[in-house]
């Protein structure tokens, strides 16, 4: 460093060579970096580990078209099929003779499965499966609902899914009024092939 320049002086003696060597080295490892950061993610150790809600797969295994009758013989058709990425099933029932389609979602809830029932009594009950070793059953029981005036205002209260084989499903639903089990509707249903 002459006359106190401050320059390139102390680099001076690597000379060119050496400075295009750490340039290489520098762009190889800016490359790397991109090609490490632009790899598929991984999922979470979580994902992997997290269990599946008892009664999922056999729900999930639903997705289609179904047609049967009511108590009353008149026919239903019901519909499912797997909405928000495959994290949930919805339901539409068709009880014909004019009246308004309901929908119920049904969904995984930690190891528990729920479900919310968007009733023709402008209601929303939800309700959680009961835990259970029957692989052709799954129980859903009330736990609470929206759009209801107090404990006594009619309402769906208890659901029943009952599958025979693959092909072939009974829901029975059970509506309370003031407190108690005023009716039951039973689906006998069969799926469309």
């Amino acid at each position: 460093m002459r006359n106190g320049s401050r320059g390139t002086a102390p680099f001076a003696p690597l000379g060119l060579a050496a400075l295009a060597v750490a340039g290489a080295v520098i762009g190889l490892l800016l490359a790397a970096s991109v090609a490490t950061s632009s790899a598929a993610p991984t999922a979470p150790a979580s994902t992997a580990e997290q269990k599946v809600a008892p009664g999922w797969d056999r729900l999930k295994s639903l997705v289609g078209e179904w047609q049967g009758s009511g108590k009353n013989g008149k026919t239903v058709n019901l519909s499912y099929r797997l909405v928000s990425g495959g994290t949930v099933l919805m339901e539409t029932i068709d009880a014909g003779g004019g009246e308004e389609n309901m929908v119920t979602m049904y969904h995984p809830d930690g190891d528990h499965l729920m479900m919310t029932h968007y009733c023709a009594a402008n209601n929303q009950p939800r309700m959680r499966a009961e835990k259970s070793n029957d692989p052709r059953s799954i129980s859903f029981n009330f736990v609470d609902a929206t759009n209801m005036a107090g404990a006594n205002t009619p309402h769906m209260h208890h659901l029943v899914m009952t599958f025979p084989d693959d092909d072939h499903l009974t829901e029975k639903w059970t509506f309370r009024d003031n407190g108690k089990d005023a009716m039951e509707e039973v689906f006998t249903l069969a799926r469309k092939k």
